[in-house]
């Protein structure tokens, strides 16, 4: 029977990994979230990036450990199972497929909406639907096919978030024809630091976490990565960095050089402001298209990641069969048709919540990554009783890192339940029991 076993190919490598982690952090969450986590906590939104940043890091670094300690792991299933057991295992599992799916439907409205920036008389639907065929195609000819897409789409988004950056530092320090620079004026002439006190850093903490949430696809590249154990650490140390500087920098200019509470009044992204500031020529469609690929990439990085649950589920029989089953070029077609099929449903929901949509299931989306970290934070604790050998790579801290990492998520944990609107809050949770039931039904006897 464990010959009939269908396999993933391993044809990634470490710059398709850390593209790939790159590719589903920096999305709608960093070009279409920055405005509200601002208007939330104003300036001091640079400090729960950076606390954020530094969770995220104490994570990923136990994530990489876990990866290097088990070197047959497939997804985040066995690294967490070994840990923390089964029902923990069959929850991530499931909460983090439920996250991508719930991602890849909000990101392809969000993407028709701004092609039909230029195309104003296109319906919605159209187009979310010529978006969602032209993803679920990248990835269900090759692996490599994909992994080679994510890498281009990812490298356009970096390298015109670079000159953001550059642009940005010359606006800021440097004055010419009509512009003075503000230098950091911005950052305290407008309320303070702190316009919203502690309370507006706890509240963009929401935000900020969705924000970051996707870079923990590396944990679900494990079947199909060349020499997981010496690529997931190096894909760990280079995609945080990046991460860190892709979100930090670009906010610190935001704030910066745009009063903190005009950022939201006006229609544009924060981006596009900043690039007419400098007068690029056509900075709206530059940064329109560029916003357009940030959110492919990221729909393209979720598809992946949900499928890959999906077909490590059917694999242990713990859904049907057919899931699991792959094409010649080794992937699995009838788990990405599945999880294609909640494109569509982002295209119904957007029928009835409208521009709303993207942030109802944002809220949603926060409190399963803060869940996700956790779960993983957790298993990094306990995971060293299961071995006694010292691997190649192994966090040195342990465990204040990782124990500074889990308190600071069960705090944040507390403070978004306590501003979070009471809807998407029990959403969430009827979500979580419903994963709940299922597996007091149906996970235990598998």
């Amino acid at each position: 029977m464990e010959k009939d076993k269908q396999t993933l190919k391993r044809t990634m490598s470490s710059r398709h990994i850390m593209m790939m982690a790159l590719g589903g952090a920096i999305g709608a969450g960093l070009f279409k979230g920055s405005s509200t986590a601002i208007d939330e906590a104003g300036p001091s939104v640079l400090l729960a990036y950076l606390l954020g940043g530094i969770i995220l890091l104490f994570i990923m670094q136990g994530l990489a450990e876990m990866a290097v300690r088990n070197k047959h792991a497939r997804t985040f299933r066995d690294l967490v199972q070994q840990s923390l057991g089964s029902y923990a295992a069959y929850f991530l599992d499931w909460i983090y497929w439920k996250m991508w799916v719930l991602n890849i439907a909000a990101e392809a409205v969000v993407a028709a909406i701004f092609i039909q920036y230029w195309l104003p008389e296109c319906p919605i639907w159209i187009l979310a639907l010529i978006i969602s065929i032209v993803v679920t195609v990248v990835n269900m000819l090759s692996v490599k096919l994909f992994a080679e897409t994510e890498y281009w789409l990812a490298l356009i988004k970096i390298t015109v978030i670079v000159i953001f950056i550059l642009c940005g530092i010359l606006l800021l320090f440097f004055s010419f024809g009509n512009h003075t620079a503000p230098g950091l004026s911005h950052l305290t002439d407008h309320g303070g630091f702190f316009p919203h006190g502690a309370g507006g850093v706890i509240t963009a903490m929401l935000v900020v976490i969705y924000s970051y949430g996707g870079t923990e696809i590396i944990g679900v590249t494990l079947a199909e990565t060349k020499n997981p154990e010496k690529v997931i650490p190096k894909a760990v140390r280079s995609t945080l960095t990046r991460i860190v500087a892709f979100y930090l920098l670009p906010f610190f200019i935001i704030v910066s050089l745009i009063p903190w509470n005009q950022v939201n009044s006006v229609p544009e992204s924060p981006f596009v402001i900043v690039f007419k500031m400098i007068g690029i020529p056509g900075a709206d469609h530059i940064m329109n298209a560029v916003i357009l690929l940030a959110i492919i990439s990221s729909m393209n990085s979720g598809l992946y990641g949900s499928s890959r649950v999906l077909f490590t589920q059917a694999s242990d029989g713990r859904v049907p069969k057919i899931f699991s089953k792959l094409s010649k070029k080794k992937v699995p077609v009838y788990a990405i048709l599945t999880c294609t099929s909640f494109l569509y449903v982002g295209v119904l929901i957007s029928l009835f919540a409208g521009s709303q949509t993207f942030n109802y299931l944002m809220g949603s989306l926060g409190y399963t990554v803060l869940f996700i970290w956790l779960i993983i934070g957790f298993a990094h604790l306990k995971s060293r009783k299961h071995s006694t050998e010292q691997p190649a790579y192994y966090v040195k801290w342990f465990p204040y890192t990782t124990w500074f990492a889990v308190l600071a998520l069960l705090a944040i944990l507390v403070g978004v339940i306590a501003t979070t609107s009471i809807v998407i809050t029990c959403i969430t949770a009827a979500i979580y029991l419903l994963i709940t039931a299922a597996y007091l039904v149906k996970g235990r006897r598998q």
